[in-house]
């Protein structure tokens, strides 16, 4: 039996129950794909061949037809009892039949899974943050997509010292274009159009995508191959945008530490009010790195810094962008899997679901299977030992193993269905083929059908997007965790925002999706990474920069960290997604960003240019490298401490398995007037004691400041075997609000001291 492959793209919202007599049987709309070419002669059209068929179905309440598709699909959707379904599931020229599915208009999802709503909190306090001016620096815009229009927006802020020096490059969304390559020229000779355009304009794609998550324009219809329909917006909808390349092909995308830092300089100069970087440097002290460089001097003028956190995880000790001055930011997941339906044809056994990318809207009806090589009882895949006869025109499948499709292709086979533990990591660039990944039980109930049914075949449809996914966020494999190498007495990442498969705008004419040998265009794309979780952060800190305008970047960043979730959907911790184990702290630092309780956090953790002096003394940088930094001419470091003003709380085992520190803080109100809160203390099962004093604090005004202490003792000597070194114990202080709402969470953590550290 030969597969088809039907495809099709659904370009309307189909509804997907009619209300009925409650004693109607199973009432549910389906979509119907039929073979068209067997409709019989008498039938002027397809319509009337689909509309007789429905009328000849028989039982108490009539099949309401819905609609008919003439381009789309061969078919028809309609409104059946089950009854009637099992007729017409026997009609000449049927091909395959799925229940529909509620359409929901929804954005790229993320602002939707962070909470943002139009008639309430951040979003419409913030004006959603209208003329906030955010500097993204990157690979450049591709300036024509939908996801920059201005429409609705007013008129450029007059305090704007911008430009775009391509012509026609701007509106009143995209206010700034500027490229920096003269240090990258100095490493390459030239920056040629087949390489990289030597203009703000985005070769790759990448400048595009993390532009448009942060302030992107609303954009109805976007999609990814089917995948992810909904209305594309970013999280800053009204800010504007300033885009400064810096980075350019150069074998792999780079950027010079000239041109960074000139990129940076040109921002300040410009009046942005945030800066988001998805893009770092070999971890090297401070006064050698040009974004750590650039960042202090953007916090000086009030310029709020986010950066990616990297992608080298899932080790200990890999961050980047970590000076205290940057607000660091890791990848975790979204509530929202890209799937495909796998329905064995023997209707007795369930539909699976299973992971997919393939980029294709398409349904492979009744294929036979192909399982065990003619030994049941063999569940790898070698694919050297198939006799292409035996899979020609069929799906394989392959339970328990790891998944390949390399050289899935040679084999003839039409597709390939995988069990495995491992299907979250699948990536749409490993889907040009067309293939599933269904976990374990599942997998397991498709081994049960093809053993116990001859001549087993399946049915496949691909492009489907499924929301409110359990267990999210989880912390991705690949975001890099903490402790920072250089500067691991301040805890790194800061956050943990979206940055699995987000979806987002896209250089138009740039590979997105592999099918066969060969790409896919698209104006959207789903990508993978920490330089897609920054520019969430950028566009939440411009929300709250909006509604706060006094507020410094340190009081933006303590709102979001001790208002963040520590638990998932499930009302769990956050996960690991690379072990299954709950995450820590060292992994998705003050937890997931949460954007409405960040507007409003009670109290928050201040601190000024001064004290990271303070700091960089302690860390025993000489006078002429802290000026490096700083700028400054006179550098006082009497008041040396490696004690900032952190919303967070970090102690390092060095050589030791016990260790004490006493440290100081200063909390300042931002909440209500005469108002009291109440120190709670969660410690780990082991090796760990904090004490609070005082325990309860008070203020008498907004703006009052108050200061506490906390000892915290960490002996780590009969830690069980399953304690990891540098994932050491942690807690939390609470600081509970006495008669009102407010919760200000600080985690504190123990992480051995790595060798590298300095």
């Amino acid at each position: 039996m030969n597969c088809r492959f039907i495809s099709f793209i659904f370009t309307c919202i189909i509804v997907t129950q009619i209300a009925v007599s409650s004693s109607s049987d199973g009432y549910r709309a389906y979509i119907i794909l039929m073979d068209k070419s067997i409709m019989p002669s008498p039938f002027s059209s397809h319509h009337s061949w689909y509309t007789s068929i429905l009328s000849s179905l028989s039982d108490e309440v009539p099949a309401m037809h819905l609609y008919t598709y003439n381009h789309v699909m061969d078919g028809f959707s309609a409104v059946l009892t089950k009854p009637q379904l099992s007729q017409l599931q026997k009609t000449p020229g049927h091909l395959a039949t799925f229940e529909e599915k509620l359409g929901h208009l929804h954005t790229t999802h993320t602002p939707k899974f962070l909470g943002l709503k139009k008639h309430a909190g951040l979003w419409p306090i913030s004006g959603f943050g209208e003329d906030m001016i955010i500097g993204i620096l990157d690979t450049g815009i591709w300036p024509e997509s939908e996801s920059f229009h201005d429409k609705g927006m007013s008129e450029v802020p007059s305090r704007w010292r911008g430009t775009c020096e391509t012509e026609n490059f701007c509106n009143k969304k995209v206010i700034g274009a500027r490229s920096f390559s003269q240090g990258m020229k100095q490493l390459k000779e030239n920056i040629s159009i087949t390489d990289d355009y030597d203009s703000p304009r985005d070769f790759e794609g990448h400048g595009t995508h993390t532009s448009s998550t942060a302030t992107g324009s609303r954009v109805q219809f976007a999609d990814y191959f089917g995948y992810a329909k909904g209305t594309a917006v970013g999280i800053a909808p009204k800010a504007r945008l300033a885009m400064y390349k810096v980075l350019f092909l150069n074998n792999s995308y780079d950027a010079a530490a000239s041109d960074t830092l000139a990129g940076m300089d040109q921002a300040i100069e410009d009046g942005v009010d945030l800066m988001s970087l998805s893009l770092g440097f070999i971890e090297t002290p401070f006064y050698e790195n040009p974004i750590a460089i650039g960042a202090f001097a953007a916090m000086e003028k009030g310029i709020f810094v986010s950066c990616s956190a990297g992608n080298a995880g899932p080790h200990a000790y890999t961050i980047t962008n970590g000076a205290p001055w940057i607000t660091t930011v890791g990848a975790g997941t979204v509530d929202r899997d890209f799937v495909a339906f796998v329905t064995p044809s023997d209707h007795t056994y369930e539909t699976l679901i299973g992971k997919s990318f393939f980029p294709e809207n398409l349904l492979v009806d009744r294929v036979p299977i192909y399982f065990g090589y003619g030994n049941i009882s063999k569940e790898t895949c070698d694919y050297d030992s198939l006799d292409p006869k035996d899979v020609q025109g069929k799906y394989i499948f392959c339970h328990d193993a790891a998944i390949d499709v390399h050289e899935l292709e040679t084999t003839g086979a039409a597709g390939a269905i995988f069990s495995s533990d491992s299907g979250q990591f699948l990536r749409p660039k490993d889907c040009n083929l067309p293939f599933v990944v269904l976990d374990l039980d599942s997998g397991n109930s498709l081994k049960n059908y093809i053993i116990n049914t001859e001549n087993a075949t399946i049915s496949v449809k691909y492009g489907e997007t499924l929301l409110g996914v359990k267990g999210a966020p989880q912390v991705a494999y690949f975001s890099s965790r903490g402790p920072d190498q250089r500067s691991p007495w301040i805890l790194k990442p800061d956050l943990l925002a979206p940055g699995v498969n987000i979806l987002a705008a896209w250089a138009p004419n740039r590979k997105s999706a592999p099918i066969g040998d060969d790409y896919l265009l698209s104006d959207y794309k789903l990508v993978s990474g920490t330089s897609m979780a920054s520019p969430h952060v950028v566009g939440i800190a411009a929300l709250l920069k909006a509604a706060h305008r006094d507020w410094s970047p340190a009081a933006i960043r303590s709102a979001m960290m001790t208002t963040a979730n520590i638990f998932d959907n499930n009302g769990s911790i956050i996960m690991d997604m690379t072990t299954g184990e709950e995450g820590t702290p060292l992994d998705y630092g003050a937890g997931h960003v949460n954007p409405n309780k960040a507007m409003d956090p009670g109290l928050i953790y201040d601190i000024q240019p001064q004290d990271y002096i303070n700091y960089l003394c302690a860390m025993n940088y000489t006078r002429n490298q802290i000026r490096i930094i700083s700028k400054r001419s006179e550098i006082s470091c009497a008041n040396a401490t490696l004690d900032l003003n952190y919303p967070s709380f970090i102690l390092v085992l060095n050589n030791t398995n016990t260790t004490r520190y006493t440290f100081q803080r200063v909390l300042t109100n931002v909440g209500r007037s005469n108002c009291s809160y109440r120190a709670l203390v969660k410690i780990p099962p082991f090796g760990m004691n904090v004490t609070v004093e005082p325990e309860t604090i008070f203020f008498e005004e907004r703006y009052s400041r108050v200061k506490f202490e906390m000892s915290v003792d960490v002996d780590i000597t009969d830690a069980p075997p399953t304690y990891s070194g540098y994932y050491g114990n942690s807690g939390y202080l609470r600081w509970v609000e006495m008669n009102g709402t407010h919760v200000v969470q600080s985690p504190i953590v123990s992480a051995v001291a790595s060798p590298k550290t300095i």
